[in-house]
């Protein structure tokens, strides 16, 4: 008998698990680059950000739509254009999906190391990595019941945050202080600052398409998986815009003494010490959470290309018999997991946004070659939905993937070539499509259905 995903998973789970996965209190880890960057516009930033992202998600929920199945971009863009462009999309969101972990946890990591200078951190990041992983070995199930705990305590920590900077705002300035246009736009702001500080901060939404991994492990997918989508980016984006304002309002501007902990610094202004080691247990208990659903959508990602035989199926395209997760494939992703021992915060987050820029473009004109397809075939959809949007969408995170900087690029492409030798490899020199299990597929398309 063969073992197959468990359907357990309904809306109000899959936004949990995108919100885990975007870490909503990361807008105050990133606040005072933001700020700084737009001349004190960092909430204009998110709004335009949001904007930007919506395009995107949209077309992510046509595909699942059309495709229930896991594998995200890589199935997408292998159904609707061609299966080599397909791996190469899978290839280079690997580069994304492999190593955001990695990044999660030496982020958490730095935290704790920083409150605890007298632990190293390599006791911090192996500690995360065993945990992260027992816990989505155990299956999504048991995942899903600890991320409505984390997201929890890390929602509770943003709504204090709100709370406190506003009675200061209040105190400073009275209840008018609160309704202001200067966080929006400014005599240090312009347009170009602000489109400077969105392609920044678009960044804190990578990952709002992660629970199209779930699909196979989602009740009425074809429904629910859109609906996901979009409340996860308009939350997530709902929620960086309201908290960058009120902070903003705090502190208006964008010059700090040290930009990179500006919003520790706010914190302690607005609550004191007891409040400002409250909001460092949020960002390593929201690092946490992110790190479960990095891992667990980076599992799913390699199961489904290793159930089509484009990655080794023996070993990642199984399944565990007793808990019927990836085993094998959330291990692989723990061990890389350990390369942060060797590596700095700055160094191994610039090159991990080329994959998913690189998956949002194609994914956006996947919808269009789908279009195509379909009215070829006879069936008429919407030209606004299925073409207008996806290109305006393709266009905007084309841009944002040229705003990358050049070691980030240097290595995505190199990355990029890595992955053509290996379709080479098993395609005999691009004579054959790369191996698929259809029937399986499609199987799993009707049972969704």
């Amino acid at each position: 008998m063969t073992t197959t995903l468990t359907r357990t998973l309904k809306l109000p789970s899959l936004v949990l698990f995108g919100l885990a996965y975007l870490t909503p209190i990361i807008v105050l880890g990133i606040f005072g680059i933001i700020a700084e960057t737009t001349g004190g516009a960092a909430p204009a930033a998110y709004l335009v950000a949001l904007v930007a992202m919506l395009f995107t998600a949209h077309s992510y929920g046509r595909m699942a739509i059309a495709y229930p199945v896991a594998g995200s971009a890589y199935t997408y863009v292998r159904r609707s254009i061609d299966p080599r462009v397909g791996f190469l999309v899978g290839w280079a969101v690997l580069l994304d999906y492999l190593f955001l972990p990695m990044v999660i946890w030496l982020i958490g990591g730095s935290y704790l190391t920083a409150q605890f200078p007298g632990i190293p951190i390599g006791v911090w990041i192996v500690g995360f990595i065993v945990v992260t992983t027992l816990l989505n070995i155990l299956g999504i199930k048991v995942a899903d019941k600890a991320n409505y705990l984390l997201m929890a305590f890390q929602l509770l920590v943003l709504v204090f945050f709100v709370a406190l900077a506003i009675g200061n705002v209040v105190s400073s300035n009275g209840p008018g202080g609160l309704a202001s246009g200067q966080p929006f736009f400014n005599d240090t702001s312009s347009f170009t600052t602000i489109s400077a500080g969105a392609a920044i901060a678009a960044y804190s939404f990578l990952g709002f398409d992660a629970v199209t991994t779930l699909t196979e492990e989602t009740i009425n997918p074809r429904r629910t998986v859109p609906r996901a989508i979009m409340l996860v980016a308009l939350i997530g984006g709902g929620i960086f815009v309201a908290v960058s304002y009120v902070t903003q309002l705090v502190h208006p501007g964008g010059v700090f003494e040290d930009s990179a902990s500006a919003a520790s610094s706010i914190a302690l202004q607005i609550g004191g010490e007891l409040f400002g080691a409250v909001f460092v247990a949020g960002l390593v208990v929201a690092q946490f959470a992110s790190g479960l659903a990095a891992q667990a959508s980076a599992s799913r990602l390699m199961y489904a290309m290793g159930r089509d035989s484009v990655l080794p199926k023996a070993v990642f395209g199984k399944l565990n018999a007793k808990y019927h997760t990836p085993m094998a494939n959330l291990v692989i992703t723990g061990i890389m997991g350990l390369i942060a021992l060797f590596l700095d915060v700055a160094t191994s987050t610039s090159f991990i946004n080329f994959g998913a820029f690189t998956a949002f473009t194609l994914v956006n004109a996947s919808v269009v070659f789908h279009y195509v397809r379909q009215r070829r075939a006879g069936q008429q959809l919407n030209p606004v939905s299925y073409v207008v949007v996806p290109v305006i969408g393709a266009m905007i995170c084309a841009y944002l993937l040229s705003q990358l900087d050049s070691n980030a690029i240097t290595l995505g492409v190199s990355w990029l070539v890595l992955g053509i030798v290996v379709l080479a490899l098993i395609t005999r020199g691009f004579k054959v499509a790369p191996p698929e299990m259809a029937a399986t597929e499609k199987a799993t398309v009707e049972a969704a259905a």
